[in-house]
């Protein structure tokens, strides 16, 4: 894989995206479920309905959970390294919450890149904060079942056999 293709998805970017959403949501924790599914809304915004989207559109949108949860496993960790991301274990098995450093980390940020980042995940995690874990479920099987479809489209398209 060249590195090209990692621009926005790499461990270093995930950490990014996974400090300003749980900065956003403090001091509220979040399992790496929902962080998953967080890092790809927080680029998707317009899915919700909310601001334009941070990326680029692709072909394919899907959020590829497998790979993307691994990778925002890895910025994760990245970031623990430097007290941006806080790791407990709970009832229900491990959480993560802004770590010490994140906030002041986030404020030295002035790119308008960085900026835009901010803003989306404040208002990702104010728009989603209502939903509680069966809703939230709901929503994503919905835009799951779109990218199962937008999939099949895209290989009719290219001559595969659905």
């Amino acid at each position: 894989m060249s590195t090209g293709s990692l621009t926005f998805n790499g461990p270093f970017e995930a950490g990014m995206r996974a400090v300003a959403i749980l900065a956003a949501a403090f001091p509220r924790e979040i399992d790496i479920q929902r962080l998953t599914a967080f890092d790809y809304l927080l680029v998707h915004t317009e899915l919700l309905g909310g601001p334009e989207d941070l990326h680029p559109e692709t072909p394919i949108s899907t959020p590829a959970t497998q790979v993307r949860r691994g990778i925002v496993l890895d910025g994760l960790h990245l970031m623990m390294t430097r007290d941006l991301v806080a790791r407990s274990a709970c009832k229900g098995g491990i959480v993560y919450q802004a770590g010490e450093m994140a906030e002041t980390f986030l404020d030295s940020l002035q790119s308008p890149y960085s900026t835009e980042l901010k803003t989306r995940a404040e208002w990702l995690v104010r728009h989603l904060a209502p939903y509680n874990d069966d809703e939230f479920d709901r929503l994503m099987r919905r835009f799951f079942d779109q990218w199962v479809m937008e999939f099949q489209n895209v290989e009719q398209s290219l001559g595969g056999a659905v």
